[in-house]
């Protein structure tokens, strides 16, 4: 009887979790029909503009580590020494356009790293990763494992906005990837995600497409790495959102193993 108790609560916490993650797309009500498949069964007809917050217990904070462990201080000192040295690149001429570098943010003790391709408009005037529609998104994500945002480090293999949004080009991606693989030495997370093509292609060193890395854990540099749909493409293609929350409780299950060996 424990056991059934245990695996219910299971099931119901991963329902939980995956409906705050449904309501982004403006589902409110999910059930399960006789194959134990997540049906949709009402929908609104308006996007909420505040991003609804999940109750779900938080992950234990990185900050109860002792200091000679992994001392905060001294990653965020590292970090902000880097920033200031790729503030004044102009190794490529997104150095010229840009508005603002968008360098990363988030815990520099964070178990989980999410690296996406590039700022977007919002990101390149504002100068933090992921804070337009598809940075809600992401938040949204990240709760749904849950975790908040400033659990996590979040950063770009680009650190300029490529003009009009377009994708990365190979030298840019040359110039810039030194930057990005610093971040990672520094912050040494536990577990890596890859949003979208660049990313997943980048940091695994492959072609292969998006779809068939997605799903399950690769090696960087003796780091599980997660390959998995852009938030921005999901607002375009929702009907993909299931696969990433798929991959999702797969990191959000690896992350446990590890905390607890």
């Amino acid at each position: 009887m424990p056991d059934l108790k245990t695996e219910l609560a299971g099931i119901i916490k991963d329902l939980k979790a995956r409906l705050a993650f449904e309501e982004t797309f403006g589902v409110e009500v999910i059930s399960i029909n006789a194959q134990n498949n997540l049906v949709k069964s009402s929908t609104t007809i308006t996007q909420k503009n505040d991003m609804p917050k999940t109750s779900a217990p938080q992950t234990e904070s990185n900050d109860k580590k002792p200091l000679t462990t992994r001392p905060k201080e001294g990653k965020a000192k590292l970090l902000e020494e880097l920033k200031n040295e790729t503030l004044v690149c102009h190794k490529c001429p997104l150095g010229e356009t840009r508005t603002n570098l968008v360098f990363g943010a988030g815990n520099p003790m964070a178990s989980l790293m999410f690296v996406g391709e590039a700022p977007g408009r919002d990101e390149d005037l504002q100068g933090e990763p992921f804070v337009g529609r598809a940075g809600q998104l992401l938040t949204k994500i990240i709760e749904a494992i849950d975790m908040k945002r400033s659990d996590v480090y979040i950063a770009n293999i680009l650190k300029c906005r490529p003009p009009g949004n377009r994708n990365p080009l190979t030298d840019e991606i040359a110039l810039c990837i030194p930057v990005l693989t610093k971040q990672i030495d520094i912050i040494k997370p536990k577990v890596l995600c890859a949003m979208g093509t660049f990313a997943a292609q980048t940091l695994l060193n492959t072609k292969e497409p998006i779809g068939f890395l997605r799903g399950k854990f690769h090696d960087y540099k003796g780091i599980p790495t997660m390959a998995t749909f852009h938030p921005a493409y999901l607002l375009r293609n929702p009907g993909e959102k299931a696969k990433v929350w798929e991959d999702m409780k797969k990191i959000r299950d690896l992350l446990k193993e590890l905390n607890n060996k």
